[in-house]
């Protein structure tokens, strides 16, 4: 996709009133926001997704949840938004990136598959009803 209506960036604290999240209150955005774990998809300048990242044991990078608004997926622009945070890591000097869907989620089973990403892992019974988590890994 090169769309060039489309950017991807970090998110501002400007941006907070903007965001949400299905599980995290603002307060909790916005620490995120702090410490550069929210990048924002763009089209003629209106948030159209967003990437939300961790680190687990404050060093390994993890993708919490990737959000495209439904009138705009099938467009590729998930990949978008990954590419950027993959250079934004490589940039910092990070070689790996980790990510996770539920064992009853294949379609982002494929997703992941198809972006590049190798299974790595389950935990079992780590959602709610049980539902199990599957782990990928892709090396950057």
């Amino acid at each position: 996709m090169t769309d060039e209506s489309v950017i991807v960036r970090l998110a501002g604290l400007d941006d907070l009133k903007a965001i949400s999240h299905p599980y995290l209150k603002p307060d909790k955005v916005a620490q995120k926001i702090g410490r550069g774990e929210i990048f924002l998809l763009l089209e003629k300048e209106q948030q159209i997704g967003s990437l939300w990242a961790n680190f687990f044991w404050d060093s390994i990078p993890f993708i919490d949840l990737i959000i495209i608004d439904a009138a705009h997926r099938g467009r590729g622009l998930s990949r978008v938004l990954l590419e950027f945070f993959e250079d934004h890591l490589r940039q910092q000097g990070y070689t790996v990136l980790y990510s996770s869907s539920q064992l009853d989620e294949p379609q982002a089973q494929t997703w992941h598959r198809h972006i590049g990403f190798e299974e790595c892992g389950f935990l079992n019974g780590l959602n709610q009803g049980g539902i199990g988590e599957v782990f990928f890994r892709k090396d950057l």
